[in-house]
């Protein structure tokens, strides 16, 4: 079998200029694939469904930064830009077994479905409002930045109960905690503000109460088991995190997708096809979220003919695995809504790492996007799609902006 030493490795782009390529690399080159993230840190992906499915349930992998071979002989420096996904708190993420059984549980209980429903009407008035605004006229407009962004931010942060005021400068540090670009010199800062934002808005809520997702964590840890203030901030911080930045590349790749496969948009225009279906082909095709950070393995772990070793660290490479033609068919390169193995992907997660978010993204790309059509059946992109630059965010799949023309 393979070990780290003898695989070549392929170094992820920093600035995800080919994300469908790279992708593509990473399939080609097996079910786990010797990885190289930016700033040279060596570490293993799963790049197939079914091996994924499997590892994500696999005790041997742990969140433990400190099984980490790599981090405790000190080769990952405080400021790799990469730390806050890698080393975010300590809450579901980062946590195994019992603790993570019960910060899910506890955040489960406070993000129910009926939670979750109730947001539905001020989604729609979000959408509407967002849609009014828009210009009319003709005219090119960046999609993206008047209505993919600020609709998930406002309803994460009415959702967690964050103050409306504190929106721009959280926009700011989300950019910098994702990128890939982040100057060494503000990884530290950043991730402090954030803690501190996040600290704030919990003290707020313990002293006041109210109808939110803040004050439903606080409430739960008072009574039988609970979460400590340091889960709770990290736990705010990860929904927060989560919660608009997948929404936001869920909406703009549909658009994409929509706007690149005209018969597509004919079908779900029409009516033929369901938007739940351009939702779930969205999530599969292009997933919002190209890896997640990150996990170690406690002991030597075979995968295929390679073995990931004690004491390395694994991400889940879910833009290769999405396309995988083991899970998707031959066809599994092609977006394609009337696709039936669509609805088995795992691009929320799997098992019981499955982001407790994914009703609510879904939930809100499902307002938004029919709303979108049904006022601008004609839009278009407003460059051809080879033109549209990633963001330098080896995690998202997501754009600087998406200028489009939204006609009539």
């Amino acid at each position: 079998m393979t070990t780290g030493t003898e695989a070549p490795r392929i170094a992820l782009d920093p600035f995800v200029t080919d994300l469908d390529g790279e992708s593509a690399a990473l399939r080609a080159a097996g079910p786990l694939a010797a990885v190289e993230l930016p700033g040279g840190v060596p570490v293993w992906a799963v790049t197939h469904h079914a091996e994924a499915r499997a590892l994500l349930t696999d005790p041997r992998l742990v969140k433990d930064i400190d099984v980490w071979g790599a981090w405790r002989r000190g080769e990952i420096p405080a400021d790799w830009p990469l730390i806050g996904l890698a080393n975010p708190g300590r809450s579901m993420l980062t946590v195994d077994g019992a603790d993570h059984r019960r910060m899910r549980t506890l955040v489960a209980q406070a993000l129910t479905p009926r939670r979750v429903e109730r947001m539905r009407e001020r989604i729609e008035k979000l959408t509407q409002d967002l849609l009014d605004a828009l210009p009319t006229g003709g005219g090119t407009v960046d999609l993206k930045a008047a209505f993919a962004y600020p609709l998930p931010m406002y309803v994460i942060a009415d959702l967690m109960g964050i103050e409306e005021a504190r929106l721009p400068r959280l926009k700011v540090l989300f950019e910098k905690f994702f990128s890939t670009q982040t100057p060494p010199a503000e990884v530290v800062a950043t991730l402090t503000e954030l803690a501190h934002i996040m600290a704030e808005t919990v003290a707020a809520k313990r002293a006041e109460p109210g109808d939110d997702l803040t004050s439903a964590l606080i409430l739960a840890s008072e009574d039988g088991d609970h979460l400590t203030d340091e889960e709770i901030v990290s736990t705010l911080q990860l929904m927060v995190a989560a919660g608009h930045e997948t929404t936001i590349s869920l909406i703009v790749n549909a658009v994409v997708n929509l706007s690149t496969h005209p018969d597509q948009r004919a079908l779900v225009l029409s009516g033929e096809a369901d938007w739940s279906a351009v939702v779930e082909e969205t999530l599969r095709f292009s997933t919002p979220t190209s890896h997640v950070l990150i996990r170690f393995a406690t002991e030597d772990v075979p995968v295929g003919d390679k073995v990931i070793p004690a004491g390395d660290a694994l991400i889940v490479s879910y833009g290769a695995i999405g396309r995988d033609e083991h899970a998707h068919g031959p066809t599994a390169g092609e977006f394609d809504i009337t696709r039936t193995s669509g609805s088995r992907h795992i691009s929320f997660g799997h098992g019981p790492h499955v982001c407790p978010g994914a009703a609510l993204s879904r939930l809100e790309a499902g307002v938004a996007l029919p709303a979108l059509y049904a006022r601008f059946p004609g839009l278009e992109l407003a460059v051809p799609a080879a033109e549209l630059r990633n963001k330098p965010v080896v995690t998202q799949n997501d754009l600087f902006e998406l200028p489009v023309r939204l006609g009539a």
